[in-house]
């Protein structure tokens, strides 16, 4: 993972100022402890605040927020606070998102019966907002005041979590994957606009990985996406290495890339 923290200016983050959302737990409770080892200073966002401040409190120069990045108001006093103590955000990492624990539960049970699923037909509108809400308007929220804080100063690296079911599409899980595709190409548009003020913006696209997300979903669902071909469910801890080499120097040429983190189930 790098230098350790140290005095706190030190490290491959040293002297940088970060907002990393969805970091209660999973992939941003990983990226806040590595940022936090390579010597940033870590705002900590989570709709669930008590888990943001569990991660945050072994953690020196690392403050909690509670964000619900659905929520613009919120999302802009978030990013208001962790800017306004140093007048600058370096590195962003929104890893905020959503499943749905039903639609999977469906999937499953037609797994185990060995029939297609049907799930497009029973969605009702609340189930498709709130999942479209989260991970596709929050992402356009996070975007939009990320670039209002950084591209005055001309510099600063957005990274994105989307998902490899963006590409490889689940059957029976449509409103999740438009949400991630969605994600995908908004994070891509705004790369080609922000490079030109000096910010970049980049996507990691996990597979499987073993996070609170996955621990919902349904056995039989899990068992699905094991493949002894390919390298299993990755750690957070491993999409969050590829999510800090994006926000690093080290991938100053990297702009609008979706890096697919999918153990090797598929390539596009």
């Amino acid at each position: 993972m790098g230098d350790e923290r140290g005095d706190g200016r030190t490290g491959r983050f040293g002297g940088r100022v970060a907002l990393v959302t969805g970091a209660g737990s999973g992939i941003g409770a990983a990226v806040v402890r590595a940022l936090a080892g390579q010597g940033a200073e870590v705002f900590a966002a989570d709709i669930d605040g008590t888990a943001a401040r569990a991660v945050t409190a072994e953690l020196p120069g690392a403050h909690a927020l509670t964000v619900d990045v659905a929520d613009r108001a919120q999302v802009d006093r978030a990013f208001a606070a962790a800017a306004g103590e140093h007048g600058r955000l370096d590195v962003v990492v929104h890893a905020a998102g959503v499943d749905d624990p039903v639609a999977k539960e469906w999937i499953a049970e037609a797994l185990l019966d060995d029939r297609p699923p049907e799930v497009t037909a029973r969605l009702d509108d609340d189930t498709w907002r709130r999942v479209l809400r989260v991970n596709l308007d929050g992402t356009f929220q996070v975007l939009r005041a990320a670039l209002r804080v950084m591209v005055p100063r001309r510099s600063g690296a957005v990274v994105t979590v989307g998902s490899s079911s963006a590409f490889d599409t689940v059957a029976g899980y449509p409103h999740y994957a438009a949400s991630k595709a969605g994600a995908h190409a908004l994070s891509q548009a705004v790369a080609k606009e922000a490079i030109a003020f000096g910010v970049r913006v980049n996507t990691v696209a996990p597979g499987p990985t073993e996070t609170g997300m996955a621990a919902r979903t349904p056995a039989p669902l899990r068992r699905g996406f094991a493949d002894p071909r390919v390298r299993p469910y990755a750690t957070p801890e491993e999409i969050a290495d590829i999510a800090l080499f994006l926000a690093s120097e080290d991938a100053a040429n990297l702009v609008g890339a979706v890096l697919l983190a999918n153990g090797g189930r598929f390539t596009v």
